[in-house]
């Protein structure tokens, strides 16, 4: 899938997207007046200078890098390595709706994964542990339901989500913002393999693009764009999540944050996004209840040759902890001298069993269980 064309072909795009100065938007239109790359690079002077561009684009019209095309081309010869035009009927449709869609996508991967309803997970660079056990266990329910997590790699709250999705054995794609030919950051290459593995990694950016700032808020509009709605876990008010929750909303997506504490610093740009309109949400079945007409009536199968899932489900312990609980508010401490678990140990099984509905948060940290 997304391999059809020749390489003759395929060679024309590169050249297009390697073209500086031309853009997503720019090439969407010379394609709309040439009709296809080929053309485009095959047309003379003056049908460039009639079609608009300046002098710099028609003298890279008149010598395109075809040396860095031969890179791209070296890249795609590489197994489950894959080139999705804008034109292919294996291109995502979500994305292609969205103002400004890239004309390729580079994908390591499985491309059919990019056709799966897909939910955004997005959120601080350097949320609390309580964010990363949120983010990790709501992306492990949801895509157990049915949905691919999709994120952008980066440290936090997205590798935490992705991670939840590995563990839970579903599907997770990850964004990029440099040419998959390298991993940024670089301490998540593991992660980065794993997610090659279990689902996707997505660029518009040829081999050899570097990280730079600019590319990150470009790459954050084909994380929404991919997905049914995305969920911010926590987000300071400048975050650049809230720049993905924007565009998501004026894609027409849905969008969805998760509150949190008043003195959390972290919760401030949830809380401003739900003033605005998005969807609070305390359980997966919130964002569920949304999306249901997209999701699976039954949830994806575990992926073949993946390790067991090691993610928590509720089961007998989880119901002895809720007999610990009671229906009356109760702190994490009061339950960890009860049951003798640790505090991660407690947190991280109440946070499981309010995404189930079985208990619900309240103020200063306490929790109830569900009547």
């Amino acid at each position: 899938m997304g391999d059809t064309r020749s390489e003759d072909e395929r060679a024309y795009w590169l050249a297009l997207i390697r073209t500086s100065g031309i853009g997503a938007a720019g090439a969407r239109a010379l394609l709309s007046h040439f009709g296809a790359p080929r053309t485009l690079f095959e047309a003379n002077a003056a049908d460039w200078r009639a079609a608009g561009l300046p002098a710099a684009t028609r003298a890279q019209l008149a010598n395109p890098a075809w040396a860095d095309v031969e890179k791209d081309l070296a890249w795609l010869a590489q197994a489950q390595h894959h080139l999705l035009t804008i034109d292919d009927p294996a291109y995502p449709a979500l994305l292609r709706e969205i103002p400004d869609p890239p004309p390729v996508l580079f994908v390591h991967g499985d491309p059919a994964a990019l056709l799966s309803p897909q939910l955004a997970v997005v959120g601080s660079r350097n949320p609390s542990p309580g964010g990363e056990r949120t983010a990790a266990d709501f992306a492990a329910h949801l895509s157990r339901a049915g949905l691919a997590i999709t994120s952008g790699l980066a440290i936090g709250i997205d590798a935490a989500a992705h991670r939840g999705a590995l563990q839970a054995q579903g599907l997770t794609l990850a964004v990029t913002g440099t040419g998959l030919d390298r991993v940024y950051p670089a301490a998540h290459r593991e992660l980065a393999h794993a997610i090659a593995e279990q689902g996707a990694l997505i660029s518009e950016f040829p081999v050899g693009t570097p990280p730079r700032p600019d590319h990150f808020p470009r790459r954050n509009r084909l994380i929404s764009g991919l997905a049914l709605g995305t969920l911010v876990v926590e987000a300071a008010p400048q975050s650049g999540s809230l720049i993905t929750a924007r565009l998501a909303a004026e894609q027409g997506r849905e969008v969805f944050a998760i509150p949190g504490s008043i003195h959390n610093p972290l919760s401030r740009g949830c809380h401003a996004l739900i003033r605005q309109g998005a969807k609070l949400v305390e359980t997966g079945q919130d964002i569920l209840e949304e999306l249901q007409a997209f999701v699976p009536a039954q949830p994806r199968p575990p992926q073949a040759n993946r390790p067991a899932d090691t993610g928590a489900r509720p089961g007998d312990e989880f119901s002895s902890l809720l007999n610990l609980l009671g229906f009356e508010p109760t702190s994490i401490d009061a339950v960890v001298e009860r049951s003798g678990l640790t505090a991660e140990q407690v947190s991280s099984m109440l946070v499981v069993l309010e995404l189930h509905g079985k208990v619900t948060s309240g103020p200063g940290g306490l929790y109830t269980r569900a009547p």
